[in-house]
């Protein structure tokens, strides 16, 4: 008999719980990654980097709804 293999858990190994946690940080990284996104479009329409056509404050409108919805919709992680 040969040594015990090490076995990696996967996702659904993982207590339902955790799994919550997890996809809800997952989720609130990403809706941040998108508000910085639209933010750091915005400062290069204003600087002169990119064609402005009216885009900083849609895209500032943009980054305050994706942050705004995702806090309020996801909670605190580890509360669920």
């Amino acid at each position: 008999m040969g040594p015990p293999t090490m076995h990696s858990p996967t996702w659904q190994d993982m207590p339902d719980d955790l799994q919550l946690a997890l996809a809800r940080e997952a989720l609130r990284r990403a809706a941040e990654t998108l508000a910085e996104h639209a933010e750091v479009l915005a400062l290069e329409m204003e600087e002169g980097a990119l064609a402005d056509r009216g885009g900083p404050d849609a895209l500032r409108l943009f980054a305050h709804v994706v942050r705004a919805t995702s806090l309020d919709s996801m909670g605190t992680v580890g509360h669920a």
